[in-house]
């Protein structure tokens, strides 16, 4: 899906721009484009970011302490 339409940067370019080593909006912002120009996409963006970083890191607590989560 379309994120940001002026620059045509989509959810997979924003969660890609994550798992490749951005840990903020600002980063992803850096390194996409997304939310430079008109910005109505911000927020959407921002909140994106946001949900797939903590996924990223509920991921890499699960890996680290597969016992835990396998108790759960």
């Amino acid at each position: 899906m379309y994120v940001c339409l002026c620059l045509g940067v989509t959810d997979h370019q924003i969660r890609d721009a994550i798992y490749e080593g951005c840990c903020s909006y600002r980063q992803v912002r850096e390194n996409t484009g997304v939310g430079t120009q008109c910005g109505k996409c911000a927020c959407e963006a921002k909140k994106l970011v946001r949900h797939t970083i903590h996924d990223v890191h509920q991921a890499q607590t699960a890996l680290a302490h597969p016992a835990t989560f396998a108790a759960a």
